[in-house]
């Protein structure tokens, strides 16, 4: 396929999010773009929830699937253009990269504040809170729960057809976990999880998204349905996108998801310490 090719241009609007695919792909495109001396060119995009915020614990494992394709935060707060920077730098890939950067954005800015307007990257990422709420509500969907595909919002609400939605709420509530609150929500997904059935759970109402760790209200919700339903809510292969199995199961257990979430500064300390050489934006 690559024959005859001398640049390869790369042109996808990222969401912000480890497990969000689109820069473990850019990434094999690197690969094999170097391999065969053909140039790389990204054009940028902004990074949608900021380049500056920056939450969760490193994958237990790494390199094994698109979902894991680089050691780093599941909110890791660069564009693509920096990212392809430091898969090139960190790996030694030897690709001759070139990437246009975006004009005008600065890295405390939401997409809302670029005048840019909002395209889907993907069938399911349809809104600007949405894309805020993904690095955590995304990060857990591997799990018994639906996270609304198949509804009009998904990543905005989640349930399953066992779960009591006013129950769920007010325990989620009670935490007064920073810019977001709960309330008691029923559908029925038309496709992916639970089709055609009745599902209640609860509605993501984000009221502060700079106050918002959307990793940790992730590790919450989990540790929420584990004391409310027990065996009923498995964790299934939820740790591919969160990242970590152990912290996942102590939360389920019943363990304080904040002290939990404490655990992965130094994650986050070495992230930010790793990437700064590759940014290209204040």
């Amino acid at each position: 396929m690559l024959k005859g090719l001398d640049t390869i241009v790369v042109d996808l609007a990222d969401v912000g999010a480890r497990f969000y695919t689109y820069h473990a792909t850019m990434g094999y495109v690197m690969e094999e773009a170097a391999k065969r001396q053909i140039g790389v060119v990204v054009l940028d995009r902004p990074n949608p929830i900021n380049g500056w915020q920056v939450e969760g614990p490193f994958p237990d494992r790494t390199g094994t699937a698109l979902v894991d394709y680089y050691p780093m935060p599941a909110r890791h707060g660069l564009t693509m253009g920096e990212l392809a920077r430091l898969f090139n730098g960190e790996r030694s890939m030897g690709v001759d990269l070139t990437v246009v950067a975006a004009e005008n954005w600065v890295r405390d800015a939401w997409f809302d504040q670029t005048g840019l307007a909002w395209v889907n990257p993907s069938p399911n990422m349809r809104n600007l809170n949405q894309a805020t709420l993904y690095p955590g509500i995304g990060g857990i969907e591997f799990s018994t729960i639906s996270v609304g595909r198949g509804t009009d919002q998904p990543f905005e609400q989640l349930g399953a057809p066992w779960i009591d939605g006013p129950r769920l709420a007010e325990a989620l509530n009670t935490r007064r976990l920073p810019g977001i609150r709960f309330y008691p929500v029923a559908f029925t997904p038309t496709s992916s999880k639970y089709a055609g059935e009745a599902c209640q759970g609860v509605f993501l109402v984000i009221t502060d998204r700079a106050a918002l760790q959307p990793v940790r209200v992730g590790l919450e919700i989990v540790g929420a349905l584990g004391r409310l339903y027990g065996d009923t809510y498995q964790l299934e292969n939820t740790d591919r996108l969160f990242g970590s199995r152990e912290r996942l199961e102590r939360a389920k257990r019943g363990e304080d998801p904040a002290a939990i979430a404490e655990t992965w500064a130094a994650d986050e300390a070495r992230w930010r310490q790793t990437r700064a050489k590759y940014l290209l934006y204040k």
